[in-house]
């Protein structure tokens, strides 16, 4: 028989599964079911490991020392890293996550582990949003992280980053999970918001190992994280073939609540979140919505949204009856769920504005916060 290790090392034992190959989940069910202790599977005979039926290359790399050895070296140049590696059963593990068919059994952990229990909603969609997708996200991102709800993510282009830039900007809690190793950031342009989730107390969480990089089938496996660790999932734009679709799948496979932005019909952007809300998801128009739907326990833990929605009325931006008459006409013409181009808005006010005196209204009213400038000298009101 081969040694035993020593129970201090349970990370290092862990971690040697993980990245035994061919061996996988179901393989580590399957020795840890035998086996009952981790311990006991690496003082397993070869024998007893190829029992298991496992493949016979992972039971050899057990066997021979080879996992043990894979692991210390893994665990070493995590702790070099100062990144965290997180098992289940560790007390920092995120419960939520762990009611999921299948929870990882090592996550790699950069930022303070004990921030994934924080109460969160994941926000996901497609990587190349409308103008009304945009502003929609940066809306509910800052929403749900005045109210107290972290936000998790994937870090990708688009929605994604757009959320968590949005729960940063407000103050809030951020978690990134990722589909390469958790040293790897990708897209790489998304560098300097990874850094300041990271400055700002969030978490970048993967369960790939160290150096893995950018592959297709690794994000559809990332993405039963993302719902996993969430009380909810919020899809705010996406296609019919959209990626964001397997996550609202998973969300529901996983009895989390799923919440969708309605779009305009005529935009394939709003393919996914219309056809969820036909399904049954809870149709979303600001964080309250969310909220209101949450559990009795969840709702005494939030902080309170500033303002009311019952008032009708923004918070901290000059009454709309304050406004002078030419300003309320232009914001009458603009659409809270259309982004309305230069040229459009001025043929809608009947050309009664000269351009440079509709830019000068539009700089006044995004001044006062009533109006957004989108890029491409699109407009939409912004409450």
């Amino acid at each position: 028989m081969n040694p035993a290790p020593s129970p201090a090392d349970s990370r290092i034992l862990w971690l040697g599964l993980h990245l035994t190959p061919n061996l996988g989940a179901r393989g580590i069910e399957r020795l840890m079911e035998n086996f009952g202790a981790i311990e006991a599977i690496y003082q397993a005979s070869l024998t007893e490991l190829e029992a298991c039926q496992i493949a016979p290359a992972a039971a050899q790399y057990i066997h021979d020392g080879r996992a043990l050895a894979e692991g210390e070296r893994e665990f070493q140049a995590a702790s070099l890293l100062g990144i965290e590696i997180l098992t289940r059963g560790d007390h920092a593990y995120p419960p939520l996550l762990a009611e999921i068919p299948d929870p990882p059994f090592v996550m790699y952990v950069r930022g303070s582990a004990a921030k994934l229990q924080e109460l969160s909603i994941a926000v996901v969609g497609t990587r190349h949003p409308t103008p009304y997708g945009r502003l929609m996200t940066e809306r509910l991102g800052a929403g749900l992280a005045q109210s107290g709800l972290a936000v998790v993510s994937g870090l990708a282009r688009g929605i994604d980053s757009l959320a968590q830039k949005a729960c940063l900007d407000a103050g809030g809690l951020t978690i990134a999970v990722l589909g390469t190793g958790v040293d790897v950031i990708y897209p790489r342009e998304n560098t300097a918001l990874a850094n300041a989730i990271l400055e700002k107390g969030g978490v970048l969480l993967s369960e790939f190992a160290l150096g893995t990089p950018a592959t297709p089938q690794n994000f559809p496996i990332r993405n039963r994280l993302i719902s996993g660790l969430s009380l909810g999932v919020l899809v705010v734009e996406g296609g019919e073939h959209s990626g964001s679709r397997i996550t609202a799948r998973l969300a529901l496979e996983q009895n989390r609540d799923l919440y969708a932005i309605p779009g305009l019909v005529t935009q394939k952007q709003a393919w996914l979140p219309n056809h969820l809300i036909r399904e049954g998801g809870k149709l979303v128009r600001m964080a309250e919505d969310i909220l209101e739907e949450l559990p009795t326990w969840v709702k005494q833990r939030l902080q309170p949204l500033p303002g009311s929605r019952n008032t009708g009325e923004p918070t901290n931006v000059p009454a709309r009856s304050s406004l002078a008459e030419p300003a309320r006409r232009v914001l009458s013409a603009l659409r809270l769920e259309e982004a309305t181009q230069l040229e459009v808005l001025q043929d809608r006010l009947g050309g009664d504005f000269t351009p440079a005196k509709l830019l000068a209204l539009l700089f006044e009213l995004e001044l006062s916060g009533w109006v957004r400038q989108m890029p491409g000298q699109f407009y939409v009101r912004a409450h």
